[in-house]
């Protein structure tokens, strides 16, 4: 019997705390304007309290169970992409799985920053294909806040915390649902990149923590090359044009970035999904928020064809077309 991956469940998890372009021009040199200009990015969630990676990857994911309609009970397996858990280990799956009372299955982080859910939905989709899950939690939680150098105008202005998830569930293909679910997922990694985008040791809840690098212009070069790239590779293997796609969900790094890549496939602004002005970069939660945000209200909906692309440390970077 084969199996596809369903999309059934949606969440999202933004901190209270809002850091606008005007606040942090007050501790930092620039401005509102530099920021929007070269960006798009108006504001940032940052946690506080006893808000932390894995409240907040809890908090998406109970969403998305409840979106799908199950508890506890019906999750067998937990993913999640971080590079800034709060502990080195257990990992924040396992806290995850503690604080929603899972007790079946299996639980695990995986990291490739930025491209971490896009690796992660590869991950997910493949347990379900196999028959080792019926459905999977997989949830993208990042608190980069912990790892920038608050006096580096380069680097600070671009990051945002937040998680989102998304349930995968187990469904039959037929010859009726050969076309369902996750059509596939493509990834890619070039190690003689790594250091255009790194961070020295590991994050810690203490705020003892090395900072992040990242050669921008370079990044931004690779990115605007490589998605496309990849995009074209998934439309070509699927035997799909640019006018078979209804919405693109790309990573939320920077809106030339994401406005780039809508011109490449010929998509009009308002079928490309973006949330960096608000949201700014959160990394491997970026995709799922604006993907929990467009199914949510309304723009998004089942029968749908979505492209969802991201590019991170690594560099890694990977696409998947989904029919919803």
């Amino acid at each position: 019997m084969a199996y596809c991956s369903r999309l059934v469940g949606f969440g999202g998890y933004l901190p209270e705390k809002i850091v606008t372009n005007q606040e942090l021009s007050q501790s930092v040199d620039t401005s509102d304007e530099w920021i929007r200009e070269r960006t798009g990015i108006k504001q940032r969630h940052i946690i506080s309290g006893n808000e932390s990676c894995n409240s907040m990857a809890a908090a998406a994911a109970q969403q998305a169970m409840d979106y799908a309609g199950l508890s506890s009970d019906d999750i067998d397996a937990i993913v999640v992409a971080t590079c800034t858990p709060d502990q080195a280990f257990p990992t924040t799956a396992a806290r995850v799985q503690q604080t929603l009372g899972i007790k079946k299955g299996f639980a695990f982080d995986i990291s490739s920053a930025c491209a971490g859910f896009v690796f992660g939905l590869s991950v997910a989709d493949n347990f379900i294909r196999n028959g080792q899950a019926k459905n999977v939690l997989l949830i993208g939680s990042e608190v980069y806040s912990r790892i920038l150098d608050w006096s580096d105008r380069r680097t600070c202005v671009l990051f945002g915390d937040g998680a989102g998830a998304v349930v995968l569930s187990a469904e039959e293909v037929t010859n009726t649902t050969s076309q369902n679910g996750i059509l596939g997922v493509y990834l890619h990694t070039d190690g003689q990149y790594s250091d255009l985008l790194y961070v020295d040791g590991v994050p810690s809840k203490t705020g003892d923590a090395c900072f992040l690098k990242m050669h921008g212009k370079e990044v931004f070069r690779h990115a605007v090359t490589k998605l496309s790239e990849v995009v074209e590779e998934a439309l070509t293997i699927h035997h799909l044009t640019h006018d078979d796609i209804d919405w693109l969900v790309p990573h939320q790094a920077n809106l030339r970035i994401i406005s780039g890549m809508g011109k490449k496939l010929n998509l009009p602004a308002d079928r490309v999904i973006a949330t960096v002005d608000r949201h700014a970069n959160t990394s491997a939660a970026s995709v799922p928020l604006a993907l929990n945000e467009a199914v949510r209200d309304g723009r998004i909906k089942k029968g749908d064809l979505i492209v969802i692309e991201a590019l991170g440390g690594g560099l890694s970077w990977g696409s998947s077309i989904i029919r919803l």
